[in-house]
């Protein structure tokens, strides 16, 4: 798999991913009503990291989960990552809390 050039990266983010590129990262913040919503929020992307066997970084604060995906194996964004970020938008298609 390879890593994406930053234009391709930037090309999909304009194109409606509700992501920010961070280095070699795509990450996405999402504000929930409180801990329990983070955690089910958390428990679908799970669901959708485990159906396609790519997985991102969690980070859960409160009612605050951030979300990192890379393709560690590859050291940087692939492919992968951009499929798996519209999957996740899809859960919940608004702009991110950042």
């Amino acid at each position: 798999m390879s890593v994406l050039d930053p234009g391709a990266v930037d090309a999909a983010l304009d194109g409606g991913l509700h992501w920010q590129r961070e280095g070699d990262e795509l990450v996405k913040a999402r504000r929930g009503r409180d801990f329990a919503d983070s955690l089910a929020y958390v428990n679908a992307v799970g669901a959708l990291a485990e159906e396609v066997d790519h997985h991102p970084d969690v980070d859960i604060r409160w009612n605050v989960v951030t979300l990192r995906l890379q393709t560690h194996s590859a050291g940087g964004i692939t492919d992968a990552d951009l499929r798996l970020a519209r999957r996740i938008d899809e859960l919940e298609p608004e702009a991110p809390t950042r």
